[in-house]
């Protein structure tokens, strides 16, 4: 086969090959390799974790099992750590982080001192409505925002307009303070729309370097993108 068909085919076989539970795993592997941001002993939040190819790849690049680290991913559906490229480090917990609170996500790192690296992985089931799954995709990306950084105000006023539309319509998190330790990296999906520059330039102020990739594992019909952040100021 050949053309993007071809392409799907071949990162599908080649998880296969390899024990990967998806293909998404080769994003990661991607993201990795170009900005290695996951370091031997890091501390690993995977929100949307399903079905836990990103738990895989995050576990393979924490070093052995003397440098320590932990991942944990969350997910509303419950998760089983896979058996391949997984050991102790890897746990996961059912909940749904659209209304998981900041001091509940901090829990889950280790001495409660928050993580090294945040992943979000989310995305809406795609109803085909482009519209309404920019939305959606806008919302969760905004969430997972939220809990890594802390208090959302932009300098730019455009900027909090984008944030303001996006705002979870759960209950407010009194807690002001992200669970990303400073110097920590994020990563978010989102579908690709007119609102993302919004919070690609928002992130240009909390972090040191902030760019965007379209990984080549990614579905030619796909519309994701991947908002990489590095160096929590």
């Amino acid at each position: 086969m050949s053309g993007a068909a071809g392409t799907a085919d071949f990162f599908y076989r080649e998880a296969q090959r390899l024990s990967y539970v998806a293909r998404s795993a080769f994003k990661l592997i991607q993201i990795q390799k170009q900005h290695k941001l996951i370091a031997p002993g890091a501390a690993v939040l995977d929100l949307g974790c399903a079905p836990g190819a990103w738990l895989q790849v995050a576990c393979q690049n924490l070093g052995p099992l003397e440098k320590g680290g932990v991942i944990v991913g969350v997910d509303v559906k419950k998760v089983k750590v896979p058996s391949a490229h997984c050991d102790s480090r890897v746990r996961t917990v059912c909940a749904d982080v659209m209304a998981l609170m900041k001091q509940q996500a901090r829990a889950m790192s280790p001495q409660e001192r928050g993580f090294s690296v945040v992943l979000s992985d989310m995305c809406p089931v795609v109803s085909g409505i482009t519209t309404k799954d920019a939305a959606i995709s806008c919302e969760l990306g905004m969430r997972a925002l939220s809990l890594a950084v802390g208090k959302m105000k932009a300098k730019d006023s455009d900027c909090n307009t984008i944030l303001e539309k996006f705002q979870s319509s759960t209950e407010p998190d009194p807690d002001e303070d992200g669970i990303l330790r400073r110097g920590g990296s994020l990563v978010i999906k989102f579908l690709e729309n007119e609102d993302i520059p919004g919070f690609g330039k928002f992130c240009k102020e909390k972090f040191k370097k902030v760019s965007w990739l379209r990984p080549k594992a990614t579905r030619s019909s796909s519309r994701e993108i991947y908002l990489i952040c590095e160096g929590l100021r």
